[in-house]
């Protein structure tokens, strides 16, 4: 593949973008952009926080289920899991997105023969 459709691809010009968030109904967001707006920085940002958090709740989730690790409330394991939960779904959210804004690999076999 060439280095400019793989700037292309991390810049989201292969097609709309995934984002970060929901409308107030549930439904996905799309930005159609060329990766360098306003809104693709934020989304962006968005995802670093999304992710930095997951791995803030995995580290906590490993200490806690430790052995010898102190015992914690049902509400706190609770909480603990309705964390992970929401982790885990903004992690597949930011895959599908990145994943979405990468070239077809058809399209990559074409690029070559040519």
């Amino acid at each position: 593949m060439r280095r400019r459709d793989l700037h292309d691809a991390a810049a989201g010009l292969t097609g709309p973008r995934l984002l970060p968030w929901t409308t107030p109904e549930g439904k996905p967001c799309y930005l159609s952009t060329d990766g360098r707006g306003y809104l693709s920085t934020l989304a962006d940002s968005i995802e670093s926080v999304q992710l930095g958090m997951g791995k803030e709740l995995l580290e906590c989730a490993r200490d806690t289920t430790a052995p010898g690790a102190k015992s914690l409330s049902a509400t706190e394991y609770r909480w603990l899991a309705c964390r992970l939960t929401e982790a885990l779904a903004d992690a597949l959210r930011v895959a599908d997105s990145r994943g979405l804004r990468l070239p077809d690999p058809e399209e990559e076999e074409v690029d070559e023969d040519a």
